[in-house]
């Protein structure tokens, strides 16, 4: 067993996953007024949720990708981005990827509080 187990790891991911996420919401946000400009996000919670499932090695190789709504059309010029959506969005996130760096910084700390190093 290493250093760091399964849920240091997934922690991990789940920063990345929201990380990826906050780029994409804010790309909406930055293209609001692009004519024909999609929409993208980020699930990260089943990829990862599916990985947890699947056992440790497959924790560590998760990976996430954008996923772009082409289904929707909100304007005539074919932009899909509701702003209001995309700020609430924006907010969970960052309110979900703040406690994720929480429970990973006091993660850390316990281990270095067994090492001795505090």
């Amino acid at each position: 067993m290493g250093l760091f187990d399964v849920t240091q790891i997934a922690l991990e991911r789940a920063l990345q996953g929201a990380g990826l996420r906050q780029q994409a919401l804010s790309n909406n946000l930055a293209n609001v007024n692009t004519p024909g400009f999609k929409r993208s996000d980020v699930d990260f919670h089943t990829s990862l949720a599916a990985a947890l499932g699947a056992g440790e090695n497959a924790v560590s190789g998760t990976s996430f990708a954008l996923q772009t709504d082409t289904n929707s059309s909100m304007r005539a010029d074919g932009n899909n981005v509701d702003v209001d959506q995309e700020m609430a969005n924006l907010t969970e996130n960052s309110s979900e990827y703040q406690a994720l760096l929480a429970v990973a910084k006091s993660r850390l700390q316990m281990i270095q509080t067994a090492i001795g190093s505090r």
